[in-house]
């Protein structure tokens, strides 16, 4: 049924939940897994008309404290896999939105199926915050399951 699946993280106790409901899945089903993490980019701090806030870091320290990051909550997902006896491939990836970058990662990993958590944010704070689990369904082209 399904071959190959992709569980992005942020590294929140509910993207866990999410990755041991998928190992479960994935050997059940004697399927590949992908974890992914959604590095957003380096962005120059700027206020326009010319003032420039400097940082402490570089876009390189940016990049490396930012992939540290990705990798340990990475290594979390590979861990819960690997007591239910499953294999991973850790991946991250830089994109400007995470919802975006998860559908870019389905596509370049060649998953088919996407097994992710929703943080249940309604009424306002999902309005104002977003919903990156509501527009990945909206927009993926392969299945997407939402654990809670």
């Amino acid at each position: 049924m399904f071959n190959h699946i992709l569980i992005p993280t942020d590294g929140s106790t509910l993207s866990l939940k999410a990755a041991r409901y998928a190992a479960g899945l994935a050997l059940e089903l004697k399927a590949r897994v992908t974890a992914l993490y959604v590095i957003p980019p380096y962005v120059v701090p700027y206020a326009g008309e010319g003032i420039y806030f400097s940082t402490d870091f570089t876009e390189k320290e940016y990049m490396i404290g930012s992939r540290e990051h990705a990798d340990k909550a990475l290594l979390r997902v590979e861990a819960i896999l690997a007591k239910q006896g499953v294999k991973c491939v850790r991946q991250s990836i830089v994109h400007t939105s995470p919802w975006e970058g998860i559908i870019k990662g389905a596509s370049k990993f060649k998953c088919d199926l996407v097994v992710m958590a929703s943080h249940g944010r309604g009424g306002l704070a999902g309005v104002v915050l977003g919903s990156q689990a509501t527009r990945v369904l909206t927009h993926s082209k392969v299945p997407v399951l939402v654990c809670r």
